[in-house]
């Protein structure tokens, strides 16, 4: 139960750790697509999400019968509502992090529409296929053809399944008004990342440690999870240092994360020495990967692909030639005498989770974008998601009326930016403060002191799928 709420608490975490990387108009907008998927998912685990993931009457080895436990009233009296409210916690947060991808330009109603549609349709299936005794277990069809992939916490569940589910629905939304140009589009609060990495890495122990089943494994667990972020954080500032010539605070955090992605289908089955070496290989990666948004065109908003995506195939292939024999029955990477086999095993894992993310969520995302809209107007993101969305925002500046209260008509009429430009028009002085994040800055992307990553090829441009 510990555990339980440590990995509960760390979608709270996503939510100061996107919010601070989005613009100072849209933070409260991505806050509350963390929360919203805490309420959404979890109601939708209880309905018919923790059956069809962990349910015992298999359909075709891809999920089990959602009516089997419907509202969990089966359970009442069991211990297993503990392990139902434990998977739930990974099934919340797999969501949350779908929202990085697509910040500062998405519908609130259709994100809570997806929330409950990809739930059901994506992470369920994939929870019960890896987990629940389905097609990639060791008695599922992909288990015995190819050989069962070792995925302790979530490397293909969680952070692979969650990183192509943000790319695809950044390639039908299309890219940010000023995408790769508007220097205004960085992190408006490196603070709030590094309180969100820390409230992760925290939470993290119980995300990997929850699910230990011996004091043995649990003490490895704890080290690896503690070893493998550590390298990471290196790997990651040493590509800044060399690349851009200083190390940035969101680069820390940022490999922080990739570090804890990485280590978690591996984090019972490497020694800590593997959990160094795989830690550092997916800080070095990810932190080369998330500047590849600006060569290849994809606004990967909040480098979901970069961190979660990359560093959760590095940590679930790795297993493939780091695994050790923690135990008598473990399997063996090629590093300890294993013949390959394993190895096979994680790639095709890996593989089979991007393509059965890809095409499901390309599906989902479609459906909603053609009949409902997932993306705000041009004029709505130019203005901010925070107003537009929710009738207020995260920050109150001169008494603009722009704060927390719902107050949809101002005196004068006009939008809050026009309000602004308007007010200091009649006093400059008074409004010299504003954030960085709505008033441009010297310091742009590849150079020092800048809190954008990677390098811009601004006369790019890429088509929209369903555009």
């Amino acid at each position: 139960m510990i555990a339980a709420a440590l990995v509960l608490f760390m979608t709270p975490g996503v939510a100061f750790f996107y919010g601070g990387m989005t613009r100072a108009k849209s933070t409260l907008n991505m806050m509350m697509m963390s929360f919203s998927a805490i309420a959404v998912v979890g109601v939708v685990w209880v309905l018919w999400g923790y059956s069809m993931a962990a349910g015992s009457e298999g359909v075709a080895g891809l999920f089990a019968n959602p009516f089997e436990y419907f509202g969990m009233s089966q359970l009442l009296g069991s211990s297993d509502l503990i392990a139902a409210g434990f998977s739930g916690t990974f099934a919340i947060i797999t969501v949350a992090l779908i929202s990085g991808g697509i910040a500062d330009r998405t519908k609130f109603s259709a994100w809570l529409v997806f929330c409950a549609v990809w739930a059901t349709l994506v992470y369920c299936p994939l929870a019960y296929m890896v987990w629940g005794g389905g097609l990639l277990s060791e008695d599922g069809w992909f288990g015995q053809t190819f050989g069962a992939p070792i995925d302790f916490a979530g490397g293909t569940v969680v952070h692979i399944n969650a990183g192509v589910a943000a790319l695809v629905l950044a390639l039908i939304l299309g890219k940010r008004t000023g995408f790769g140009k508007d220097p205004a589009q960085r992190p408006h609060s490196i603070p709030f990342v590094m309180l969100g990495a820390a409230i992760l890495w925290f939470g993290w122990f119980g995300f990997n440690v929850g699910a230990g089943s011996s004091l043995e494994e649990i003490g490895l667990i704890f080290i690896n999870t503690v070893a493998a972020p550590g390298a990471a954080l290196i790997g990651w500032l040493a590509v800044e240092w060399l690349r851009d010539g200083k190390p940035t605070s969101l680069g820390g955090a940022s490999g922080i994360v990739a570090g804890l992605v990485a280590i978690t289908p591996a984090c019972a089955n490497v020694t800590p020495l593997g959990a160094l070496a795989i830690g550092l290989l997916a800080g070095i990666a990810s932190a080369f990967a998330v500047g590849l948004k600006f060569r290849l065109g994809y606004d990967d908003s909040l480098d979901v692909v970069g961190v979660h995506l990359v560093s959760g195939i590095v940590g679930t292939v790795l297993i493939g030639f780091f695994a050790a024999p923690v135990s008598e029955d473990a399997a063996l990477g090629l590093l300890y005498g294993g013949d390959g086999s394993q190895l096979l095993a994680q790639v095709m894992a890996a593989l089979f989770s991007i393509v059965f993310t890809g095409v499901m969520t390309l599906i989902i995302g479609l459906a909603i974008h053609k009949t409902m809209g997932m993306r705000v107007t041009r004029e709505a993101e130019d203005e901010g998601v925070d107003i537009t969305e929710h009738a207020e925002t995260g920050y109150e500046f001169g008494g603009l009326g722009v704060g927390g209260s719902f107050s949809p008509h101002h005196p004068g009429g006009g939008s809050a930016s026009e309000r602004i430009a308007a007010a200091s028009a009649a006093d400059p002085a008074a409004h010299r403060g504003q954030p960085a994040a709505d008033a441009g800055s010297e310091s742009y992307v590849g150079e020092p002191g800048s809190t954008r990553r990677g390098t811009v090829d601004s006369d790019r441009e890429v088509e929209t799928i369903g555009s």
